[in-house]
């Protein structure tokens, strides 16, 4: 009778553990991205690649339900709203995340990278691995990657730069950050905060003389109406990251956080590389409508004033450890 009954309660028990593995099979998980760009930028294409690879990749079990245009709200309060653990994404920078951890900013300084190759480089770097392992212990958030770059920035001006001198005066609009600010600062103009979307009238109205900027942002701005110049400084190599919170990143499976990572980085690249093509001709066709780009702009001297940004901001340190893990001091 005993081993009758130990019989029915293997075979009652193994039943249990059948009706559980579905469900635990079928759990599902949901993250949703947040951008500011526009449906049409290539960084929304590179999203949505990610997305369907990733849901492919875990048959189903990590869905990304990528939003343009900042239609969940702003990044500051995304970011936030990650700390707390809400399943959410964002798209930023390393200036905003050096709000959080200083040294992270330095990724967005003046001629820090300067290639797609260099990113993907920083990436091995033991000093970067530790920053994010504080930022997501300290702070909340979980860095996915960050192989997703726009391109370098340049100074849009109606007057030509072939020097930071020429700048001296002209109001420059640029992210509110710290390290955006003190760059610009350094290569000589007055940086002004100012969100994206207010650029256009206020060239219009003169309250700024420029803006600093890739190519790509040119002809979906419409700057090119109220700019002239172009003085191609590629002064920062602008790095993007995708964020998420690590609580929300901690709660998946080991097999899905390795997915989301390694699809980031693929589509990142991916990313990149079209961007740089699509750069050239985007500079083509807004010179072809009557901007000019400034000749004998002097590069060597643009390079000595933005190191001054690591010094005033105390980040002269951190950029060179850096540079030294991946071989480039």
């Amino acid at each position: 009778m005993i081993g009758t009954a130990m019989r029915h309660g293997a075979l009652a028990l193994g039943l249990a553990l059948a009706a559980m593995a579905p469900a635990a099979a079928q759990e599902r998980f949901t993250l949703r991205l947040n951008h500011v760009l526009g449906p049409s930028e290539p960084f929304h294409e590179g999203f949505q690649t990610w997305a369907r690879r990733v849901q492919e990749r875990t048959n189903g079990g990590l869905t990304i339900r990528v939003f343009h245009s900042a239609q969940l709200g702003v990044e500051e309060d995304i970011i936030e709203q990650m700390r707390q653990g809400a399943a959410i994404g964002q798209n930023t920078d390393a200036a905003r995340l050096g709000t959080y951890v200083r040294g992270m900013a330095v990724l967005n300084g003046p001629y820090f990278a300067e290639t797609i190759e260099d990113v993907a480089k920083l990436a091995e770097s033991p000093t970067i691995r530790r920053w994010q392992q504080e930022l997501a212990a300290s702070h909340g958030l979980q860095v996915v990657c960050f192989d997703w770059v726009q391109g370098h920035r340049h100074f849009y001006t109606n007057r030509p730069v072939r020097t930071p001198q020429d700048l001296a005066g002209q109001r420059i609009r640029t992210p509110p950050a710290p390290i955006w600010q003190e760059s610009v600062r350094a290569l000589g103009a007055a940086p002004v905060a100012m969100a994206f979307g207010e650029m256009y009238p206020a060239l219009q109205q003169r309250a700024i003389d420029g803006v600093e900027l890739v190519w790509n942002n040119i002809p979906g701005g419409r700057f090119n109406e109220v700019i002239r110049y172009v003085s191609e400084t590629g002064h920062i190599l602008l790095i993007n990251f995708q964020v998420v919170g690590s609580r929300f990143f901690q709660s998946l499976p080991e097999a899905h956080r390795t997915a989301l990572v390694e699809e980031c980085r693929r589509a990142g690249q991916e990313t990149s590389r079209r961007i740089a093509e699509r750069e050239q001709e985007v500079r083509r066709q807004m010179l072809a409508r009557g901007m000019t780009a400034v000749d004998n702009v002097d590069m060597a001297a643009f390079r000595r004033a933005g190191a001054r940004a690591y010094e005033v901001l105390g980040l002269a340190a951190e950029r060179e450890a850096v540079l030294r893990d991946v071989g480039r001091n």
